[in-house]
Order: C-alpha cells, then sequence, then structure tokens
C-alpha cells in the first residue's frame, strides 16, 4: 500500500475522542474491508456483557464477586447506595489525609513533616502506583515516592538506604487486600524492624490500605496505625489504581487526583459507546484480535514515545496477561489464551530491539504512543527550526514507517498532553479494551487461578524446608539432598530440597552448612 493509499485509510479509521485529547489511528492494521462488520455481532455481545458487568453482575464465579472498578469514578454506577457511600467517603477520607500530611496536621511523634513515603506492596497494589508516580511526578512533590515490592532482601535494603536518616520523615504505605500476601508482609516486617532499631515508633508512621476485618487491618487497629483505607472485594489488584491503592498515594505525593478520575470517568463514557467505531477501546480490542488472530499468536509491543510513560508496559504487563492469560474458556473448554506484552520506550527501542522488530521474527504488532506536547516551556532549535521533540518525532514517525514497509502492524494511540486526565484516559482505555476482548475470545478476565496456584506451590516449597532443616537438626551429621529427602517422606523433591539447602548454606540465617562435592548434587549439608 502506496503512502496515498495509507492516508486514504487513515481518514478512513481515525478514531477521535476530543472530549479527552484522544486518537486513535488503526489503519496500520492490515485488517480486511469486511473485518469490522463480521467482527460486530461479537462486539455487540461484549457490550451488552460489559452492561451487566457494570449493573452488578457477578463476575467472578470463582469467588462470587462483582467487578466494579467501573464504579471508582462514577459512584452513581453502584448497583446499591451502601457502595456509592463508601467510595464517596474513601475518597474524602483519601483527599482529607492527604492535605492534613501536606499541612503538617499529621506530624511524626518527633514533630517533624512527612518528606517521604515509602508504598510496600505487590503486583497491582504497587505497579499502578509507581506508573502513576514515575508518570506524574515533579521535583516539586511534597512526598517523594520510594517502593518495595517484591520480598527480595537484597531490594529492601537498597530503598532503606537510599531512606537513610529520612526514615523518621517517612510515612509508610501498606497495600494488601488480604493482608497474608507474604511479599507485603515480609516487607511490612523488614520496615518495622528498621524503625525499631531507629527507635523510631512504627504505628505513628504506618498506614494501611486493606480489606476490613483482614489481618493487616487488625494489625493497624492494635497496634494503633496512623489511618486506615478500604480494599474492596469488587475491585481486583490489577484495575484498583483508581481506588485508595492508587488514589492515597498519588494524593500524598501531590497528583491531582481528581483530575485523574475526571479522565478515567471521561474515557468510561466514551468507552460505553456501542457505536463500535466511534468506541476507540472496542476498536483496541479489535486490533488486538486481528493481531493475535484471537489467540494469543502474536505479541503485543508497548512503544511510548515519552520518558514518563517507561513504567506503562509494565503496568499493561499485568492488566493484560493476567486478565487474559487463561487455560480455560467460560464453556470450560482448553484454549490457553493471552497475550505476551512487552515494550520499553521510544527513542531508546531504536537502539535496542527495533532492529529485530524490522528483520527479525514476526510475531508481534506494535502500539506506538504519542504524546503531542513536548514539555510545559519553550524549546531550543538544535538544528535550523528543529527541537529535540521535532527529532522525537521524527524517530516515532520513522520507526512506525520502517516496520510497516516490512509488514509490521502498529496501532498509534495519540494523546494531546500528558496530565493527570490523560493518565486517568489511558487507565480506563485499557480497562475497557481488555474486559471487551475477553468477551470476544470468551474467557474471563476477572479471576487469576495461575497466581493462586504459584502460591500454593511455594507454600509448599516453604513447608519442605522446615521439615529438611528439622531432620538436619534432629540427625546431628552431614547428608546429601537425596538422603534427606527420603528421610523426609520427599523423595521426588530432591532437587527442591536441594536448592533450599544450597541457598540456606549461602546465607547465615538457619545455621546449615555444606560440605562441597566434586558433583556439586553430591553435596552434604549440616546443621551448624
Amino acid at each position: 500500500m502506496d503512502s496515498l493509499q495509507l492516508w486514504e485509510r487513515y481518514k478512513k479509521y481515525l478514531c477521535v475522542n476530543r472530549e479527552v485529547g484522544l486518537s486513535l489511528d488503526i489503519s496500520r492494521m492490515n485488517f480486511s474491508d469486511s473485518f469490522l462488520a463480521e467482527m460486530e455481532p461479537r462486539m455487540q455481545q461484549a457490550f451488552r456483557e460489559m452492561k451487566e458487568l457494570e449493573k452488578g453482575a457477578i463476575a467472578n464465579p470463582d469467588e462470587g464477586r462483582m467487578v466494579g472498578h467501573y464504579w471508582l469514578r462514577n459512584p452513581s454506577l453502584a448497583p446499591d447506595g451502601r457502595i456509592s457511600a463508601e467510595i464517596d467517603f474513601t475518597l474524602r477520607a483519601v483527599r482529607d489525609f492527604a492535605a492534613g500530611i501536606h499541612a503538617g496536621t499529621f506530624r511524626t511523634p518527633a514533630g517533624r513533616k512527612f518528606t517521604r513515603m515509602l508504598i510496600i506492596g505487590i503486583g497491582g497494589s504497587a505497579l499502578g502506583p509507581q506508573f502513576v508516580a514515575d508518570a506524574l511526578g515533579t521535583p516539586a512533590d511534597p512526598l517523594k515516592p520510594y517502593f518495595l515490592d517484591n520480598t527480595d532482601p537484597d531490594g529492601m535494603d537498597r530503598v532503606l538506604g537510599e531512606l537513610g536518616e529520612s526514615l523518621a520523615e517517612t510515612l509508610v504505605i501498606v497495600i494488601s487486600k488480604s493482608g497474608g500476601t507474604k511479599e507485603t508482609r515480609n516487607g511490612m516486617l523488614e520496615v518495622k524492624l528498621a524503625f525499631e532499631a531507629a527507635g523510631i515508633p512504627f504505628p505513628k508512621h504506618a498506614v494501611a490500605v486493606t480489606g476490613q476485618e483482614s489481618e493487616l487491618d487488625r494489625t493497624a487497629v492494635s497496634e494503633g496505625w496512623l489511618a486506615r483505607f478500604p480494599m474492596w472485594d469488587w475491585v481486583g489488584g490489577r484495575t484498583s489504581e483508581t481506588s485508595a491503592v492508587g488514589l492515597l498515594p498519588a494524593a500524598l505525593q501531590g497528583i491531582d487526583v481528581e483530575a485523574l478520575l475526571r479522565g478515567a470517568k471521561l474515557c468510561d463514557e466514551i468507552t460505553r459507546r456501542t457505536e463500535t467505531r466511534a468506541n476507540p477501546a472496542a476498536l483496541l480490542a479489535l486490533m488486538w484480535y486481528h493481531g493475535t488472530g484471537g489467540t494469543g499468536k502474536r505479541d503485543m509491543v508497548i512503544l511510548p514515545y515519552k520518558d514518563r510513560l517507561l513504567l506503562f508496559s509494565r503496568y499493561l504487563q499485568q492488566l493484560i496477561m493476567e486478565s487474559l492469560g487463561k487455560e480455560k474458556d467460560r464453556s470450560g473448554a482448553t484454549v490457553n489464551q493471552g497475550i505476551s506484552v512487552y515494550g520499553n520506550k521510544g527513542s531508546t527501542d531504536q537502539h535496542a530491539y527495533v532492529q529485530q522488530l524490522r528483520e527479525g521474527v514476526h510475531n508481534f504488532f506494535v502500539t506506538f504512543i504519542e504524546v503531542v506536547k513536548d514539555r510545559q516551556r519553550s524549546s531550543m532549535a538544535v538544528e535550523p527550526d528543529t527541537t529535540s521533540g521535532d527529532y522525537l518525532l521524527g524517530f516515532f514517525l520513522g520507526t512506525r514507517r520502517a516496520l510497516y514497509e516490512k509488514g509490521r502492524e502498529s496501532v498509534t494511540i495519540t494523546i494531546d498532553k500528558l496530565d493527570p486526565q490523560a493518565v486517568g484516559v489511558l487507565i480506563a482505555l485499557y480497562e475497557r479494551a481488555v474486559g471487551l476482548y475477553a468477551s470476544l475470545v470468551n474467557i474471563n478476565a476477572y479471576h487469576q487461578p495461575g497466581v493462586e496456584a504459584g502460591k500454593k506451590a511455594a507454600g509448599t516449597v516453604l513447608e519442605l524446608q522446615l521439615k529438611a532443616f528439622s531432620h538436619l537438626r534432629s540427625s546431628g551429621r552431614a547428608e546429601a539432598a537425596e538422603e534427606i529427602a527420603a528421610a523426609i517422606g520427599a523423595a521426588e523433591e530432591a532437587e527442591t530440597i536441594f536448592r533450599i539447602l544450597t541457598h540456606a548454606a549461602g546465607n547465615g540465617d538457619h545455621g546449615i552448612g555444606a560440605d562441597p562435592a566434586e558433583k556439586p548434587w553430591e553435596t552434604r549439608f549440616r546443621s551448624t
């Protein structure tokens, strides 16, 4: 297709949404002229299912719960007044608490203002807040954010080391719906110890975002934490950014959360339209279907041409892959659905993996994200009549053209500027597209049995660890992993036992030593 034909195709299929400063260009996806019409009955069914979901239908039958993240930015849509009131109350509480922290109404026990915040969470309890913090943060933020989002001891030490003496001015936000998520629990315990070692009363620096009566909620009450905010069972972690999970850290950082919610609400209104060609989320879902054949056979590469959107691809990885990566469809048939997501940023990508995208294995389609406004101030000319932002645009358009010349398809999302409202729009756009695509391929986007299976498997490993340690401490002799596995009735777990004990011997925490052998698996372990 030559340039003039592409221009005509661009004009034919461009979806413009001036209300939210967003447009969607699908012209470089090579769907046939009949594709949209052929998919229209399925898309209308997806619209009907989405309408029922927003009315309060049970969308997660595994847990018997509704899915209501759309109500967070329009509480009047909630199926009963109690939920609406809870959303309104929580938003006011977030706003008032953040204002109190900024004004110094809430201070440290030493009478100092809080200047830092440490968010402890994992998955949806960290990825959304991290993305928003990085996308919208400024040097003038009243609280500088830090994150613990793993159970890596060295990673915790690194963050605590960066905080240093500022720990005394640090507000700690612990986010866990169940209150029992081990990575988050571990981070909380490590941070609590750091506070105690510094002689700082942890509860007077601590805030919980959790489910009512959860383990974390009970801890916060019994220890007298500074504040508590709710997580509801009808909000999944990966769609929780417009709940207290995301709004509390953002408000404390100084981000305009009202504008973020406004953007999400406006985008929700646009993406409820049942006229497919006027609905950017519907078109996005259809392009995913076209690009993957509805079977996930190609990856989704996210290429934002904006440094502040670097973490967007990480955020989308969980939102899309956890929602769509399912073994079974809603009828119980094995389908192994999903779309793999990865990305970096432009024009860094051109010095990283665009070479492979253009000339390597053709197993992907691209989503470019363009931001029209370069910066808040005017730009200097780096060459005659050319700014750095002009170069960024040139690299984006050049990369898109170079890929298309090789038959690589792409979608382009353009936003006028990157501000809190635009971030709300992007979040809502992808949340809706995920739900619509899931309907198109007949899967449940709102449960995550694979994640639960991983947690159970981790629990089994830790049970084996306790048995292996107990055996070595009671036997009083050095033994190889195979001997230990057999002795504790887990002969089939010899490799797991070997890895557990190798890790234990490499650290001084459990009193386990190792006598290395030429063949690693013959290493003998002992209690020291």
